[in-house]
């Protein structure tokens, strides 16, 4: 059930619907981007800043673990030409989310160094 929540709150941002999320989330919930440093509080809180975020994001969820309570997604988000990765990390309380802690990347080229070890990514 928990796997099916993170994929309807995927498919809810995509359709850029973003006030049907807020049953999906619990009363505290908390949303955690380590790499810029902030916790968003709240789940009013977090909506709204998913609704004024700049641009009109697509969403692709390509993949969804679940291990009880513990769910983790890999999404690929784009806008236009610009391309971001988020892997998700979801925590659950009564059948709802309580907390998400992501990390964003955008694509980069790979180094020649590596070349004779790696290949390239079909798709």
């Amino acid at each position: 059930m928990s796997k099916d929540i993170v994929k309807q709150l995927w498919q809810i941002f995509h359709k850029r619907q973003f006030l049907e999320a807020k049953p999906l989330l619990a009363d505290c919930f908390v949303c955690v981007w380590p790499q810029s440093n902030e916790l968003i509080r709240g789940a009013d809180n977090f909506i709204a800043l998913n609704k004024n975020y700049p641009g009109e994001w697509a969403v692709e969820c390509s993949r969804v673990i679940s291990d009880g309570d513990n769910v983790v997604s890999e999404a690929k988000l784009t806008c236009k030409r610009q391309i971001v990765y988020a892997t998700s990390f979801f925590e659950f309380e009564d059948n709802k989310i309580a907390r998400i802690t992501e990390y964003w990347c955008e694509p980069y080229a790979a180094s020649d160094w590596r070349k004779k070890w790696t290949e390239k990514i079909v798709g």
